[in-house]
């Protein structure tokens, strides 16, 4: 009868605290976020590369309260916060922010199943956003930095009978700090988000046994079909085995038994590889034992695939999957949610975007400076995406033109050791925790000079620590010539460092496109600014101009393009340069129309590039032009022209016309022209306009697919004509004309 008092009072209580839950009002919501409660947030198991049967979700409505960062433990709490959100974030039902001179406290009150005893507990916290101080039972257990990586603590000598107590405080400099923050700032604006304080992803606790499977990484290697399991166990005697069975469509296909050690080998019969066409996986079942006795039974799963860099028969380095040559193409995406932040609504919703994204035809995906839930990266495991796997950066906005590396910089930033051995424990980790994923294929180390130090030593320690997977060193800005990358960042674009400049590296578009549209009532902030790179008010005007990227963008293939990231897959805040609206509700243009578009790019055509103009990006060339206007007659003869070597200095205002003539003996099946100019641009090929568009390139040239005006080409002597008129600020100007 007292027990079912005890039980009736703590269902009333739970009750009554999920009635007070509500959302912060005044943001806009996703579909998912709409239907959140204290009961259903978050009720997956957080761990699929090792999973058990035995385990208790922590989420749900913690007490919280904010106080000044050298306060004690508060003796009273603000009031509820649902976890995994962020406190900032609509979602906790707090929506307040945390200085850093303040810090977050949590306490929640769980209870032990009583068939757990004889085993020890871990407490398992899968992202803490930043530095978090861990008690039980008024006993501190530990103390963790870092805030995209889990961590866990064994409180087994901590437990008491009855109810446990569990307090966290977490603190968080935001952009005051030189810790990796990602996209967050204090002060939200531009490409720059609301902050991200404390408890973000799942809380939860296992029994185990004193002698079990820590961790399981498996290696595949298709030319032997067979697959490595690089294993960790703890409390091993040698006695002791494991037993290890593959599966595959609910079928044994593999087993064998072998003494606990690092390492252990399996062989998979025809072996059926992973790629995003047809995502394998094989199941792992792994039974530790002693004497017969069973001590610890995990389930994994792992899948067959390799990524390697070949070089092609026109000399360029490619990507290659399973020894096939792959073009890679996907968004950059940067995992935020209206109402959730960095935590997304539900792994519903997080496995949504990947689901539209394959509808698109998008083979990969950049995952932008966001570690996400384990969770993510097994549905793209099985929803066949390849994923660029950004490290998470950071550095002090107030002290950005220190430690935000300009592109053009000729030094890195020289960053303190406490400060880089934060970044690389916390690299080490996110690399430890994400290599078990087939689905990564690349790690992103740098971008764009955000913190950016020691930049050889970094990448080559990053390609030394995981041969399996290609290292992109550098994306989009300070290049060093080390990884295995040459990338760049080029808006609108298309465009591309020249392979020929980059010999021994692969040649990829880190980020380009940004074409921004607002959808009105689905705007984070109506009267904020909402920008894109370039911005169309209508679908149909939108859908115009991407189909324009992507046919600019096919012939870069031809030329050593290996890879390409469309910014982005939704909006963000400000940004409404998304495939879709931030909350998902709306998406801008059609996925099979897009899909149709995209499709053009997987081809596996080898074709040569013939240079009919020179551009002076490999080596320096004459360029005829005038700073005149020569009138209509300027397209027969340039008056009054100069000759300089490209590129040349235009200065703000100013305009500049050119002309070359060349000789065919054949007419091409494709044309493209480069060009590197900062105004509006037109381009006539034997006296007809074939180009019209305002251009901003500074650092990259862009490049223009004409193929459809080659009916204006003729044997013989042809003429290329270019004018780039008031030049929105001091640029330089150059161009060149290729087949295919």
């Amino acid at each position: 009868m007292n027990r079912f008092f005890v039980l009736f009072f703590l269902w009333a209580g739970l009750y009554a605290n999920a009635q007070n839950y509500k959302p912060v009002e005044g943001k806009i919501m996703t579909t998912w976020g709409e239907k959140v409660t204290p009961e259903n947030v978050w009720k997956e198991y957080p761990r699929p590369q090792l999973k058990r049967t035995q385990w208790q979700n922590l989420n749900g409505l913690w007490d919280y309260s904010i106080v000044s960062k050298e306060s004690e433990k508060p003796a009273t709490f603000d009031g509820k916060i649902l976890v995994p959100y962020p406190v900032e974030s609509a979602l906790s039902g707090v929506g307040k922010s945390v200085q850093p001179e303040q810090k977050l406290w949590y306490k929640k009150t769980f209870q032990i199943p009583a068939d757990w005893k004889g085993q020890n507990v871990t407490l398992h916290f899968e992202g803490v956003d930043w530095e978090s101080t861990i008690w039980l039972n008024e006993k501190k257990v530990g103390t963790h930095k870092g805030g995209s990586t889990a961590f866990s603590f064994d409180i087994t000598r901590f437990l008491k009978r009855g109810p446990q107590e569990l307090v966290v405080s977490v603190w968080d400099p935001t952009d005051q700090g030189t810790q990796p923050r990602g996209k967050q700032v204090l002060k939200p604006q531009g490409i720059w988000y609301t902050p991200v304080t404390g408890i973000w992803k799942t809380v939860w606790l296992e029994p185990v046994s004193q002698t079990s499977i820590l961790s399981v990484n498996p290696v595949a290697d298709i030319d032997k079909n067979q697959i490595y399991l690089q294993t960790k166990f703890t409390g091993i005697q040698n006695e002791d085995k494991i037993n290890v069975r593959i599966v595959k469509d609910k079928k044994v296909i593999a087993e064998k038994s072998f003494a606990p050690s690092a390492k252990f080998v399996l062989d998979v019969p025809a072996a059926k590889l992973w790629t995003p066409d047809s995502p394998e996986l094989y199941q792992l079942e792994l039974t530790l034992s002693r004497n017969n006795k069973e001590l610890d039974k995990v389930n994994s799963y792992f899948a067959m695939r390799k990524v390697s860099i070949v070089q092609d028969k026109q000399g360029f380095e490619r990507i290659q999957l399973n020894y096939k040559t792959i073009f890679q193409y996907g968004p950059l995406d940067q995992g935020w949610w209206p109402d959730g932040l960095l935590t997304p609504p539900s792994a519903e919703a997080m496995k949504y975007d990947m689901v539209v994204l394959k509808q698109m035809g998008f083979n990969m995906l950049r995952k932008h400076i966001k570690v996400e839930p384990s969770l993510y990266y097994y549905y793209a495991d099985s929803l066949g995406l390849m994923i660029w796997q950004d490290m998470v950066s950071g550095f002090e906005s107030a002290k950005s033109s220190e430690q935000h590396v300009a592109w053009d910089s000729k030094s890195d930033w020289a960053r303190p050791k406490e400060s880089a051995d934060q970044f690389e424990c916390e690299l080490k980790e996110e690399m430890d925790q994400l290599r078990f994923f087939p689905s990564i294929t690349t790690w992103v180390i740098f971008n764009e000079g955000w913190g950016q130090y020691d930049t050889k030593r970094v990448v080559d320690w990053s390609m030394a620590y995981d041969t399996t997977r290609i290292i992109d060193g550098v994306t989009g800005w300070t290049d060093r010539n080390c990884g295995d990358m040459v990338d760049a960042h080029q808006y609108p674009g298309p465009g591309m460092e020249p392979a020929k400049l980059n010999p021994g590296r692969v040649v990829v578009l880190g980020e380009f496109g940004g074409l921004g549209m607002v959808v009105p009532d689905h705007l984070w902030n109506p009267n904020m600014r909402n920008w894109g790179y370039r911005f169309y008010s209508s679908e149909p005007e939108l859908i115009k101009e991407y189909a324009k990227l992507m046919h600019n963008l096919y012939p870069l293939r031809y030329k050593g393009l290996s890879a390409a990231v469309y910014t982005q897959t939704s909006d963000v805040e400000g940004e409404v340069n998304g495939l879709m609206t931030y909350d998902r509700k709306v998406i801008k243009m059609d996925p099979q129309l897009l899909r149709i578009l995209h499709f053009p790019l997987y081809s596996s055509e080898d074709i040569k590039v013939n240079d009919i103009i020179f551009d002076s990006q490999v080596e320096k060339q004459s360029i005829r032009y005038t700073k005149t206007n020569p009138g209509e007659d300027w397209l027969s003869e340039l008056k009054n022209s100069e000759t300089s070597y490209g590129p040349f200095s235009i200065d703000k205002n100013a305009s500049v016309w050119s002309a070359k003539s060349f000789h065919l003996t054949n007419i091409p099946d494709g044309l493209s022209v480069r060009i590197l100019a900062y105004g509006a641009v037109k381009v006539y090929l034997n006296g007809s306009l074939v180009l019209d568009k305002r251009i901003i390139g500074k650092r990259h040239y862009e490049d223009f697919n004409i193929s459809e005006f080659k009916n204006l080409l003729k044997t013989g002597e042809n003429q290329i004509s270019i004018s780039a008129e008031k030049y929105e600020t001091k640029g330089l100007f150059d161009y060149g004309l290729y087949s295919y």
